[in-house]
Parts: structure tokens; C-alpha cells; sequence
């Protein structure tokens, strides 16, 4: 073997760990390496927002809030720097950041590297009202209170136990279903309902049927039991995502409970009556009423143009 030959092993493994140096060179390691070419200012103009980064405890209380999990996917609307979006990430959920400045949202994708969740976590550079964000199973925005109404269509138009956590603005008539408070700031959460408002027909394992009629708005509902008899108000009605609950009278003066689910045009669940539980599956009768209250408002047409 000539001498050459020896060599080149060498200068190779050289010329290989000089590569490797330069890329963990260039690799970002920390807020300031991502920094380096672009630092956003609290306070800066955005396209429809000015910058104010949520404080770390809030985002946590947020995401405990919204109950978040390893199998969840997670879209923050208005992303800025990433820290929700990051912070989900290290809580194993998939998360996906979308934010409409290109800087800000390079920004973002770096410190989504530098703190090692890129395989949980994705930053778009894109507009929150042209992005398809339908998939989420939880949904997190720190947005104006006009852009929380503008979006409040499409997330009320979401798979039913979607979760909505927003910092500090409302949703309007939509009033949230927890409410946290931290150093003069609030964090609120919405649980997306099932729709229900309609007259449906609850029929018993023995053939015997109940019927509910049932109004709503938002999460909201009331309604009556009917029958010969007479209509009965329904007591105690509470919707939650999927999960709905209330109680009536039946004609014999019995108080019954429903506590059950309502997926699309099914309803499922137990009428209990003292230690008496009986399994019911009910449908509408014809079409739900429409959701006026889940229809878009006029003025955010201008999100939405061309």
C-alpha cells in the first residue's frame, strides 16, 4: 500500500468533522442566535395586530385549560414569535403556528428549532383568514376582539369538543365556558357545540319514545319534554361540546334525567329515573333549525376578500 493511500482515510475524517463544526456553527442555539438578524419590537404594527407576546404563566394556563395532550393538534392564530405554539410542542401535542409577518414567522421557525420541538411543531407564514385551521382539536389566539368575532364563525363551524383558548379578548354573545385570571390579565375557553336545536324523538330500549324539543344559542339551551299530557320545561340543561344534559318531568310526575351525547343527527345516552336507568337513541324530527347565531357578521366580510 503506497503511502497516499494512507492518507486519505485521514483527510477525509478531517475534512468531514470540519463540516460537522460548521454546521453546529450555524445551527441556532438560543433566542439571541435567532435573533441575530431580526428582533421584534412589543408594541410593533402587524397586519391587523400590534405585538404583545403572552406571558409564559398565561400560556400555560391556557393550554391547561384547554386540556391539551400528546394527541392533540394545536393551531395558534397569530402566532408572533411561536411561544404558544412552542409550548404545546413540549407538551407533546403536533402544533402549527400561523403568523402573517415573514420575519416574525422566520423568527418563529428558528426558536421552534433552537428549543427542539421541530418535530412537534411547524410555523406557516400565512393569514390566519385564508388558512385552513379546521382540523384542530384545539385552537389558541391572543387576537383583537374585532378579529375574535371575524374567526368566531369558522371555529363555531368546527368538529364539536374542539377547545378555544384566547388571551384577554371575548368572543361577543358567545360567553366563554371558563374564565382564568393572572396579574390583571385573563385567559378564557370555549368548548365548540354540538347543534341541537330541533324537536327530536328519544326512543327507550322498550319501544317507548320521548320527545324533547329543544332551542339554542351558542352553548346555550332550553327546551320542553312533550307529550299528551302536556309540554314540561326542561331543567338543568347544560351542552358541552358533545356532552348534553337536562332533566323534566314525565307525565306521571317522575323526574327523569337525560345525560348523554349528540353526534350530527344522533343523540345517545341513559334517562334515569331514581336508580332507574334506561339506554335511548333519539334522532330529529326533519331539519335542525338554522344557527343564525353561528352565522358570520356582516363587517367581517372585509377579511375575506379577494
Amino acid at each position: 500500500m503506497t503511502p497516499g493511500l494512507r492518507v486519505r482515510p485521514l483527510a477525509l475524517a478531517a475534512a468531514c468533522l470540519l463540516s460537522v463544526a460548521i454546521s453546529s456553527e450555524a445551527t441556532a442555539l438560543d433566542r439571541a442566535d435567532c435573533e441575530r438578524d431580526y428582533s421584534p419590537q412589543i408594541g410593533q404594527s402587524g397586519k391587523d395586530v400590534v405585538w404583545v407576546p403572552t406571558p409564559d404563566e398565561l400560556v400555560q394556563r391556557m393550554l391547561r385549560m384547554a386540556r391539551v395532550t400528546p394527541q392533540d393538534l394545536v393551531y395558534d392564530l397569530g402566532a408572533g414569535d411561536g411561544k404558544i405554539a412552542i409550548a404545546a410542542g413540549k407538551l407533546g401535542a403536533s402544533s402549527i403556528g400561523i403568523e402573517y409577518n415573514p420575519d416574525m414567522a422566520k423568527l418563529a421557525s428558528c426558536l421552534v428549532e433552537a428549543e427542539g420541538v421541530a418535530d412537534k411543531t411547524k410555523i406557516i407564514q400565512g393569514d390566519i383568514f385564508k388558512e385552513d385551521f379546521s382540523k384542530a382539536t384545539v385552537v389558541t389566539m391572543y387576537l383583537l376582539p374585532e378579529l375574535n368575532l371575524c374567526v368566531r364563525h369558522r371555529l363555531l363551524a368546527m368538529k364539536p369538543g374542539t377547545r378555544v383558548a384566547s388571551h384577554q379578548f371575548t368572543m361577543g354573545e358567545w360567553e366563554a365556558d371558563e374564565t382564568q385570571d393572572f396579574e390583571y390579565r385573563s385567559a378564557y375557553l370555549w368548548i365548540v357545540p354540538a347543534r341541537v336545536d330541533g324537536t327530536w324523538v328519544l326512543r327507550e330500549d322498550g319501544g317507548s319514545t320521548t320527545t324533547i324539543n329543544l332551542t339554542q344559542v351558542f352553548q346555550k339551551v332550553s327546551g320542553a319534554a312533550i307529550s299528551d299530557a302536556g309540554r314540561q320545561p326542561l331543567v338543568g340543561a347544560t351542552l358541552r361540546g358533545e356532552h348534553l344534559r337536562f332533566a323534566f318531568n314525565d307525565p306521571k310526575g317522575v323526574t327523569r334525567t337525560f345525560d348523554g351525547t349528540v353526534r350530527g343527527r344522533e343523540m345517545a345516552g341513559a334517562l334515569k329515573s331514581g336508580s332507574t336507568e334506561i339506554t335511548v337513541r333519539g334522532a330529529p324530527q326533519g331539519a335542525l333549525r338554522p344557527a343564525v347565531w353561528a352565522e358570520m357578521p356582516a363587517q367581517c366580510i372585509r377579511f375575506y376578500g379577494k
